[in-house]
């Protein structure tokens, strides 16, 4: 139990000094603060949510008092509670089986278990970047109008004086940007929480301390009713005022997990390509060079999630090929 302890104050130490960086203004404290919840999540991994708890309570108590309330509650809702409960959800398992016995009086097999699917866990993460987006978009004004100004004049402030010439080319790009920056918030509180996780498994697991099988992630799935949810979110889209840039928040998540089960089902169906590394290696270079082609992902989920091919691949796919 001590040792838990001491692990906790450590990873909560780690993520509050990350978090807090942002402050110093220096632009290596963008890369810091992307990263701050992977002490927590690594602990909470390793030694049990309970270690993420304690780490995460004392670091934003910490933070509250120093820094103020504002900065220890920013902490909590972004930060801890994300990393404790994604953990929590991470080791979560349940019995498929009862325990049988090996004969000639030996002790019970322990019972198979099934773990929290990850297409769950997805969707709390989107669950979270949702949050993480509202809090931010509030911070910045009570309504729509609020928000969107306080972003315009933030951003004229940004590109500073201009001309005449140029002044109409820049408010043109500020517009832009303003209509874009919810989904843009959104994007990057979802792919946060999503590497941040995805990297403190694979310390855990490399290390030992992962307490469950790694799974599987060309399984990963949405659950049914996410489709409702997301249609009647970009239905919500258009309606106008507060309510359009909330929905547009779970819009954007949803199709950012969306995006993410159709990287699985990429590898799913690149399993029978003689050189399937070289066509990932493509792929993933491509989306990341042109973030527009992200869109291309999520339709290739959307078109899982509906028509089921990975399903029809795996039931009639072929041997499989020689090493190249």
């Amino acid at each position: 139990m001590i040792a838990t302890f001491a692990i906790a104050i450590a990873a909560g130490c780690a993520s509050a000094l990350m978090f807090a960086s942002i402050l110093s203004g220096a632009l290596i404290s963008l890369l810091l603060l992307y990263f701050a919840p992977l002490p927590l999540m690594v602990a909470g991994l390793g030694w049990g949510p309970l270690a993420a708890t304690i780490g995460g309570i004392a670091a934003a108590s910490a933070l509250g008092a120093i820094f103020g309330l504002s900065h220890g509650l920013g902490f909590a809702v972004t930060v801890a509670l994300p990393a404790w409960w994604l953990g929590h959800l991470a080791l979560l398992g349940r019995p498929v089986s009862a325990g049988l016995s090996s004969g000639n009086g030996a002790a019970p097999v322990a019972p198979a278990l099934e773990w929290y699917p990850v297409g769950r866990i997805l969707l709390w993460i989107a669950g979270f970047a949702i949050l993480t987006a509202i809090v931010i978009l509030l911070t910045l004004g009570s309504d729509a109008e609020a928000i969107t100004g306080t972003l315009r004049r933030g951003l004229l402030r940004f590109f500073g004086p201009r001309d005449t010439a140029t002044g109409a080319d820049i408010e043109r790009i500020v517009d832009a940007f303003v209509t874009i920056a919810p989904a843009a918030v959104t994007i990057t509180a979802m792919l946060r929480l999503t590497l941040n996780l995805w990297l403190a498994a694979k310390i855990t697991a490399t290390s030992g301390r992962l307490h469950r099988p790694w799974p599987d992630l060309k399984t990963t799935a949405m659950p049914p009713m996410t489709l409702a949810a997301l249609s009647v979110a970009l239905a919500f889209c258009f309606v106008g005022g507060l309510s359009a840039l909330f929905a547009q928040t779970v819009a954007t998540a949803l199709m950012m997990a969306y995006a993410i089960v159709g990287f699985a089902v990429l590898h799913t169906l690149t399993l029978a390509l003689r050189y399937r590394a070289y066509w990932l290696t493509c792929a993933y270079t491509i989306v990341a060079v042109l973030t527009w082609s992200m869109l291309v992902m999520v339709a290739i989920g959307l078109a899982d999630a509906v028509f089921g091919f990975r399903q029809r691949f795996l039931r009639k796919r072929p041997p499989p090929l020689p090493a190249s």
